[in-house]
C-alpha cells in the first residue's frame, strides 16, 4: 500500500478564515456565511477510516487478538514435555549453556508440571487439565509452539509482539491493519481495546498506539459499566439536532483551508464525525442485554469467576458482528495478582487466571462459529514470552522468551494442528519463529501482503515487519 504522505506543502501564512475570524463582527459574520454557502468550496473528505481494499483475497475480515498479559508457561499449557518430570530437581544438562532470564540465572532445579496432558478431538492436539474447555475446540485451533522473542523484561517484549520492536513509539498491528483496510462501521470505532478493569499491561498505551501513523488509527479503550466510552455523552442541555449544525459548521470551516496531504487535521475531523455517530450507535453496540441467556451462559456470565472476561469477549463478538476491524483484548494488567506472571505459586496463578478465561475463551470459538463469523474472523491468543523449565522461589517459573505458545482459530486457519517444537524441557523453540514471522501471517489472513503496507517516515519506508518476516503457511493448511 502506498503511503499518503507527499513532500511537505507550504501553507499559506494567513487564510480566509484567518482573515474572516479577525474582521469585524458583523462583515465577518456576513463573509463566514457567504464562503460556507459557495457548493464546491471545499474539496470532498474522504474519512481515512474508510474500508479499503485487501491487496489480495482472504477470509479473515477482522480480528480479535486475546494478549495474555505476564505469560503463560507453554509447558503447563499446550507443549507437554516427559522430561520435566524425569529430571525434576536436577540442573539443566551443561549443554543447554548459560540461561539468563530477568530474576534467575538458570541454576534452580528443574520443575515438572502439576497439571496433566491429554490429548483431545479427532486431531488429537495435546492440553493440559487447565483448559477444559478450551481443550474441546482444539479442531478449531492451529497451536503454533515455536515461537520467541528478544527480552526477558515484560514491557519490551510486548512491545515486540504488538508492534514488532522492543522499543516504544511504533504503530501496534491493530494500528497498522486499520491504516491497511481501513473499517467497514462508519459508526463504530474502527480498533478497539479491552484492558483489564484492573489495569493496564506494562507496555501500556504504546501496546495500542498508532506511533508515526496518523491518531485516526490508534485503538479505542472500552471500558465496562454505564460509559465504556468517555467523553462521549453530549454536555446537558445540547440536543442532537444542535450537535449536528455545530457539526457540519465546524467540518466546512476546516474543509475550507485543509490540504489533502494534512493528515492530522483529516484525522481529526472524521473523529468528530465518528463521535458524533457513536453517540447513537455505541449504545446498542455494548447493550448486552438483548443477548440469549443461553449465549450469556455460553460465554461464562453466569459464573463470578468468568462474568468479567466473558462480558468482554461477547462485546468483542457484537464488535466484529458490526464492523469493528480489530479488537485486542487482554487478560490480567495492574496488580501482579491479576496476571499470568507466577514467578511463585504457578498452580494458584494459573488455575485462578486460566478459570477467569478458559470457559469464555472456549465460548467465543463456539459462538463465533455457530453465527458463521468464526471464517471470517481471526482469533489469536498469545502473550509477551512463556516461562522457564527451571523453577523460581520453589514452586513458580522466571520469564522464557526463547521458546513459547501461540494459537490461531477461525480467519482461513486450518484447524486441528500443531506446528513447531521446543527442545525436550521447553526452553528453546526449535526453529524459532519471530514476531516478523508473526506479523507476517496475520497481515496475510487478512489479505495484506507486508512489504505493500508501508508508511513513510523519516526518510525511510516503515512496515511492520521492518525489513520482512516469513508467512506460516501451513497455518492455512
Amino acid at each position: 500500500m502506498s503511503s499518503s504522505i507527499s513532500p511537505n506543502h507550504i501553507r499559506p501564512a494567513r487564510t480566509r478564515r484567518d482573515v474572516l475570524r479577525d474582521a469585524a463582527h458583523g462583515f465577518g459574520a456576513i463573509a463566514l456565511q457567504s464562503l460556507l454557502a459557495r457548493e464546491g468550496l471545499a474539496k470532498p473528505r474522504i474519512s481515512p477510516l474508510a474500508a479499503k481494499p485487501q491487496h489480495f483475497a482472504a477470509k479473515a475480515k477482522s480480528v480479535i487478538f486475546l494478549f495474555m498479559v505476564g505469560a503463560p508457561s507453554q509447558i503447563d499449557t499446550f507443549d507437554p514435555k516427559p522430561s520435566l518430570k524425569k529430571y525434576e530437581g536436577q540442573r539443566l544438562p551443561e549443554s543447554f549453556g548459560k540461561i539468563q532470564s530477568q530474576f534467575t540465572d538458570g541454576t534452580t532445579p528443574i520443575l515438572s508440571s502439576p497439571w496433566k496432558f491429554s490429548q483431545h478431538g479427532k486431531s488429537g492436539a495435546w492440553v493440559s487439565t487447565l483448559f477444559p474447555h478450551l481443550s474441546k475446540c482444539v479442531d478449531d485451533m492451529c497451536i503454533v509452539r515455536n515461537f520467541y522473542t528478544e527480552s526477558v523484561v515484560h514491557a519490551p517484549a510486548m512491545y515486540q509482539v504488538h508492534s514488532g520492536r522492543i522499543i516504544m513509539g511504533y504503530p501496534s498491528m491493530g494500528a497498522w491493519v486499520t491504516y491497511g483496510l481501513g473499517s467497514e462501521s462508519d459508526s463504530l470505532p474502527a480498533y478497539v481495546v479491552m484492558p483489564q478493569p484492573e489495569g493496564t499491561p506494562e507496555g501500556g498505551t504504546p501496546c495500542w498506539g498508532s506511533g508515526f501513523l496518523p491518531a485516526v488509527y490508534q485503538g479505542t479503550l472500552l471500558r465496562g459499566g454505564p460509559t465504556p466510552i468517555l467523553h462521549l455523552k453530549p454536555p446537558n442541555g445540547v440536543t442532537t439536532e444542535r450537535q449536528r449544525r455545530t457539526l457540519e459548521l465546524v467540518q466546512k470551516m476546516n474543509d475550507l483551508d485543509t490540504e489533502e496531504t494534512d493528515t492530522e487535521m483529516a484525522a481529526r475531523i472524521s473523529s468528530y464525525e465518528l463521535a458524533f455517530k457513536m453517540q447513537s450507535q455505541a449504545p446498542e453496540a455494548v447493550d448486552i442485554n438483548k443477548e440469549s441467556e443461553a449465549t450469556k451462559r455460553l460465554y461464562g456470565l453466569d459464573d463470578k469467576r468468568t462474568s468479567e472476561f466473558g462480558t468482554r469477549l461477547l462485546l468483542a463478538r457484537r464488535m466484529v458482528e458490526r464492523g469493528v476491524r480489530f479488537v485486542q483484548v487482554y487478560s490480567g494488567g495492574g496488580p501482579v495478582s491479576i496476571q499470568w506472571d507466577a514467578h511463585t505459586d504457578l498452580v494458584q496463578n494459573h488455575e485462578k487466571m486460566c478459570g477467569m478465561t478458559d470457559k469464555p475463551i472456549a465460548g467465543l470459538i463456539q459462538d463465533l462459529k455457530s453465527r458463521g463469523l468464526l471464517d471470517s474472523t481471526l482469533i489469536i491468543w498469545g502473550s509477551e514470552f512463556g516461562r522457564l523449565p527451571m523453577s523460581q522461589s520453589g514452586n513458580g517459573r522466571d520469564h522464557n522468551p526463547h521458546g513459547f505458545t501461540m494459537w490461531f482459530a477461525g480467519g482461513g486457519v486450518k484447524g486441528g494442528q500443531v506446528l513447531g517444537d521446543t527442545d525436550e524441557f521447553g526452553l528453546r523453540a526449535i526453529n524459532g519463529l519471530h514476531m516478523r514471522d508473526f506479523h507476517a501471517t496475520i497481515l496475510h489472513a487478512l489479505g495484506l501482503e507486508q512489504n505493500r503496507l508501508w508508511y513513510l517516515h523519516n526518510g525511510r519506508q516503515e512496515k511492520l515487519t521492518d525489513f520482512g518476516g516469513s508467512v506460516i503457511k501451513q497455518v492455512f493448511g
